[in-house]
């Protein structure tokens, strides 16, 4: 258990360095225990013992090169040099922290340090370290990326997803496995049966390494020399570092379940004694030294709390909060297009591509078969030729990694699309969308502008797998624009202004339109804002609040019965455009909201709330929503015929004229 030091090429100051890396975040810890015991700051994950993973890793890449911690790498925010004051204040939820008390310990990102902090579901961040390697590599930057995770996320799919995207696409990446033996009080022989998590990597056609990870010099030449290598030549790394958690999950878990033979033999390998020693033998430090660096460290540590101390708790007001979810989107004014030509909806959403990808010349897209295939609908075919595979890139069947990689390459300002090859297939990124693109501005700032497209709807004969409209999923998430365009001029410009736009865009093309609609769209570059809903029919009979497929459905209905009503277009789902809905409403006073979404949980309950709310007293009748059953989406076209809410809409009509 011994460790053995080689410190063959590293100079006496670096070596004094390391050594004062090592017991700044020890130092800060133990103070930060007693600060947790009373009652100072509200919870620990402590990575006493586990300082020389952070610590060597983090000195082994250049300080503007992207790193990915988790809650136990104090070590990589020392390093980082990053203020104490602001530390401290973080962690009390003080406004002199990088989250303005909307998130805790390590959960934040400061790019101006180069650090993205610990996300909860620990898979996630490996593959945002992809994203940042691919701007990289797509950039021809002699860079790399880093990310820790620990032996438990390792059983996670989004490990498995990011290391095979990671090794596909050769990106200049380096995971780090910290393996330290609990999985909160679950040990390493119940979470895998592998003998070294470096062996997956393998499977992958990883280059992997096992190492020491209580050794502050093996870390440290490893990532080093790896990192100078995939600097040069691109390729991803697996690195499984051996150690030990010293304390509990968190202080309240304590410690147990653990043998106590196995914390006393792992104690005997603490990182920072055995360095200490090690350089007291090689008389590279005196204890005089020790003592003076203590005191140095102690001092710092104290004008740190004493500022943040100075600080109160973070105040905010419901504007400042709502606010703070999204980033302000200063959509350009500009006049559509005169020039118009006679294009399907499939096309608009090619010509809207093709525009931003002209604008935008590090635009990158990527999805399933989307190169030289075209997709499986064909939106993108010839783009490889006139863009190249860098900018239009085929994905492994990796969802959520995919996903992952958009909101990494947002960290270094570039832009992508991710398209969905059906929307029912989203479920398999869920996660990246709700948790992470979605909270990451209000949690700490960065606003990842990534368009993910989402072809949608029925009336295909599909079923149940590649039918489904699912965007109530996500009009409830704060934080994700939800865009679903009904013609072919609207879903080029709204497409337009979503990749304008710098937040998270979920934009929403109904299938059966694709090839269905024709009509004059503009040519060239033309956007239309989100937020602002389309007046399509006026009549004075009964308002119909509708958006997609539907608008066809409400004209079609409303000619042929000889109604005379308002048909609002909401085209935007979130924000919605609450003054278009007043007015209409405030028109007519009955109000049918139409959607294809099945009716429980659908956008329809939430505007009727909204009305029933506000314009009670103008009402002349019951709002009344009219949407898909309750049930998937069936196959056959006759029992999807019952499905749709078509012929319901004419029974609504009747009876809302009636009341």
């Amino acid at each position: 258990m011994a460790i053995k030091y080689n410190k063959k090429g590293i100079s006496k100051s670096k070596l004094i360095g390391f050594y004062e890396a090592l017991k700044r975040p020890r130092m800060i810890e133990e103070k930060m225990l007693s600060l947790l015991r009373q009652g100072k700051i509200s919870k620990w994950f402590s990575g006493i013992g586990q300082e020389a993973i952070s610590v060597g890793c983090t000195m082994a890449l250049e300080s503007d090169e992207f790193i990915f911690p988790m809650h136990r790498n104090l070590g990589v925010f020392t390093t980082r040099e990053i203020p104490f004051d602001r530390m401290f204040g973080q962690w009390q939820g003080k406004e002199l922290g990088f989250t303005k008390g909307r998130d805790r310990s390590f959960h934040f990102g400061t790019l101006d340090y180069r650090v993205i902090g610990m996300i909860s579901h620990l898979g996630p961040q490996l593959s945002l370290s992809a994203g940042v390697a691919l701007s990289h590599k797509l950039r021809k930057q002699k860079k790399v990326s880093l990310a820790f995770t620990g032996e438990g996320g390792t059983s996670q799919g989004e490990f498995h997803e990011a290391l095979n995207v990671a090794s596909v696409w050769k990106l200049p990446v380096i995971f780090v496995i910290e393996n330290n033996g609990y999985g909160l009080s679950t040990p390493a022989s119940e979470q895998y049966a592998c003998k070294d998590l470096a062996d997956r990597g393998v499977g992958y056609g990883m280059k992997t390494k096992v190492v020491d990870g209580n050794n502050i010099l093996e870390v440290y030449q490893t990532i080093s020399k790896i990192a100078k290598s995939i600097r040069k030549s691109p390729e991803p790394y697996l690195i499984e570092m051996k150690t030990f958690r010293m304390r509990g999950h968190e202080e309240a878990s304590g410690t147990k379940y653990v043998p106590k033979k196995l914390m006393d033999a792992w104690a005997k390998k603490d990182p920072i004694s055995n360095f200490e020693d090690y350089l007291l033998k090689e008389k590279i430090i005196t204890k005089v030294d020790i003592e003076k660096l203590e005191a140095k460290i102690k001092s710092e540590i104290k004008k740190g709390l004493t500022k943040a101390d100075s600080f109160s708790t973070v105040e905010s007001t419901i504007e400042d909060e709502l606010r703070d979810v999204y980033r302000p989107a200063k959509l350009k004014d500009r006049k559509i297009p005169t020039k118009k030509k006679s294009i399907r909806f499939i096309d608009a959403i090619t010509e809207g591509l093709d525009a931003a990808m002209k604008k935008d010349e590090e635009l990158v897209l990527m999805g399933q078969d989307i190169a030289d295939y075209g997709g499986v609908f064909k939106i993108t075919d010839g783009f490889v030729k006139k863009y190249g595979k860098d900018r239009v890139r085929n994905t492994p069947l990796c969802e959520s990694a995919i996903l992952g990689i958009s909101m990494g390459m947002s960290l270094t300002g570039m832009k992508s699309m991710v398209e969905m090859q059906f929307a029912d297939f989203v479920t398999c990124g869920f996660n990246q969308i709700v948790n992470n693109l979605a909270k990451v501005h209000y949690r700490w700032g960065h606003s990842p502008n990534v368009v993910i497209r989402m072809p949608a709807g029925g009336g295909v004969g599909a079923g149940p797998f590649h039918s489904q409209c699912n965007e109530a999923w996500f009009i409830h998430t704060p934080g994700i624009k939800v865009v679903f365009p009904s013609n072919p001029t609207d879903a080029k410009g709204l497409l337009i202004a979503s990749f304008e736009d710098p937040n998270p865009v979920m934009f929403f093309e109904h299938k059966a339109l694709y090839r269905k609609l024709e009509e004059e769209v503009p040519q060239g570059y033309y956007t239309i804002p989100i937020g602002e809903a389309s007046l399509v029919e006026t009549g004075s009979d009964v308002s119909i609040i509708t958006y997609g497929q539907a608008v066809h459905w409400a004209k079609e209905r409303c000619a042929e019965d000889n109604v005379s009503a308002d048909i609002l277009d909401l085209r935007t789902l979130q924000p919605l455009d609450y003054a278009a809905i007043e007015r209409t409403v405030m028109k007519t006073g009955r109000v049918i909201i139409l959607h294809e979404d099945t009716m429980f949980g659908g956008i329809g309950a939430e505007i009727a709330a909204y009305i029933t709310e506000h314009f009670f007293e103008h009402l002349d009748a019951p709002v009344m929503r009219v949407a898909s059953l309750d049930t998937p989406v069936p196959f056959t076209p006759s029992l999807e015929k019952i499905f749709l809410p078509i012929d319901r809409l004419k029974e609504s009509i009747q009876k809302i004229l009636a009341y």
